[in-house]
C-alpha cells in the first residue's frame, strides 16, 4: 500500500511541483486560517449570546450546548471546508489505515515524549519570562498581553462544563487538529519539502490556539510532533502524543475545578493537587535535560528535501507574502479587527 507520506493532494502539479503550485497551496493555508478563525469568533459571539438567551436553563444544560457550538464551529466546519479545499476526502480514499498505521517501533515513537514536553514547556517558560520582564521594564499592562487572547472556551463553572472541557481536550482536540495540521495541511506542503511542512504546519498550529502565550510553545510541539510524523509516517504516534499532552492540563484543570466546589481547607484535595504539580515540574526538568541530549541523534537523522528548485528562506517569503495569509495573521493576532469585523456585519 502506497505510504501516506507519499499521498499527493495539492494538485495536479504534485508529481512535479512548481513555484505556482507552491503559491496555491499557501493561499489554500491562509484562506482555511482564516475560515478557522471567523468560525472562532463566531464560537466566541454564540457564546456570548448564549449566556443572555438561556438564562431559564440550568448551567449543566447551558455548558452542553456550548460545548456543541465550539465542537461544530472550531473542529467541525474548518476541517470539513479545509478537507473540500484540499479535496482530501479523495486523496485519503481508501489509505485511512495507512494514515493511521501503527509504527513498527511504537514503544520507542511514544518514548519521545519526554523530549516534546520539555521542549514545549521550555519555550513556555521562556515566554513567560519575556512577559514579566517586558511588563517590569516597561510598566504598566503591555499590548503583547492582550494579544491573542482566549476567547473561546470560558473557566468551567460546574461539572459538566468540566467535563466537556477535559472531553474536548483529552480527545476532540487531538484527533481533529492532528488530522488538520500533521494530516491535511502537512501533505499539502511535503511535495515542496518536508521541512518546510513540518514547519508551516507547526507554525499554524501555534495560531490555532489563540493565545499569546501558547503560541510559542505550542508551535515548540508542532515542530516536535512535525518530526515524529515524518519519522513514522502517520499520525498514530502523536495524535496518541497530543492527547497525552493535554491530559495534564486536564488533569491540572480538574483538580482545580474540585478546589473551586470543595472546601478550599480541603487537605486531601489540597495535598493531590500539590503531589500533581510537582509531578508535572519534575516532568518538565527531566523532559528538558532528556530534549538537549537527544540533539545529537536528531542531527543524524537528516529530513530529506523534495523540492531544492528554491531555498526555504525564499519558501517563507513566499508563504508571508499571500494575501490570504496576510488576512489569517491579521485575524489571529488583532482580535479588535475580529470584533469590528462581527460589528460591521451584525448591524
Amino acid at each position: 500500500m502506497e505510504s501516506t507520506d507519499q499521498i499527493n493532494q495539492v494538485n495536479d502539479n504534485n508529481n512535479n511541483p512548481t513555484l505556482h503550485g507552491y503559491k496555491v497551496v499557501c493561499a489554500k493555508l491562509g484562506l482555511a486560517m482564516c475560515v478557522y478563525f471567523i468560525c472562532r469568533l463566531l464560537a466566541g459571539w454564540f457564546s456570548l449570546l448564549l449566556v443572555n438567551v438561556t438564562g431559564f436553563m440550568n448551567a449543566g444544560m447551558q455548558s452542553l450546548i456550548n460545548t456543541s457550538i465550539v465542537f461544530l464551529l472550531v473542529y467541525i466546519i474548518p476541517l470539513v471546508f479545509t478537507a473540500f479545499l484540499f479535496k482530501s476526502f479523495n486523496s485519503y480514499k481508501g489509505n485511512y489505515r495507512e494514515l493511521y498505521k501503527k509504527p513498527n517501533r511504537l514503544a520507542r515513537a511514544l518514548g519521545t515524549f519526554p523530549a516534546a514536553y520539555g521542549l514545549g514547556q521550555g519555550v513556555l517558560l521562556l515566554t513567560l519570562l519575556a512577559s514579566y520582564l517586558l511588563t517590569k521594564y516597561l510598566g504598566g499592562h503591555t499590548y503583547l498581553e492582550d494579544l491573542l487572547r482566549p476567547t473561546v472556551i470560558e473557566a468551567p463553572t460546574n461539572l459538566v462544563s468540566v467535563l466537556s472541557m477535559v472531553f474536548l481536550l483529552v480527545v476532540i482536540a487531538p484527533l481533529f487538529e492532528e488530522f488538520l495540521c500533521r494530516g491535511i495541511m502537512y501533505d499539502a506542503l511535503k511535495p515542496y519539502g518536508t521541512g518546510m511542512a513540518i514547519l508551516i504546519s507547526a507554525f499554524l498550529f501555534g495560531l490555532m490556539h489563540g493565545s499569546l502565550y501558547m503560541l510559542f510553545y505550542t508551535i515548540a510541539y508542532g515542530l516536535a510532533l512535525g518530526y515524529i510524523r515524518y519519522a513514522t509516517g502517520s499520525l498514530y504516534t502523536v495524535t496518541i502524543l497530543h492527547a497525552i499532552v493535554n491530559s495534564i492540563a486536564a488533569g491540572a484543570l480538574l483538580l482545580s475545578y474540585l478546589t473551586d466546589v470543595t472546601n478550599e481547607e480541603n487537605k486531601m484535595i489540597n495535598t493531590i493537587q500539590t503531589i500533581y504539580l510537582l509531578a508535572v515540574l519534575i516532568l518538565i526538568v527531566v523532559g528538558v535535560v532528556v530534549f538537549f541530549s537527544k540533539i545529537p541523534a536528531m542531527r543524524k537523522y537528516k529530513i530529506e528535501n523534495t523540492w531544492t528548485q528554491i531555498g526555504p528562506w525564499k519558501k517563507t517569503a513566499w508563504f508571508f507574502a499571500s494575501i490570504p495569509v496576510i488576512i489569517m495573521i491579521v485575524l489571529a493576532f488583532n482580535e479588535i479587527t475580529g470584533y469590528w469585523f462581527f460589528y460591521l456585519f451584525s448591524r
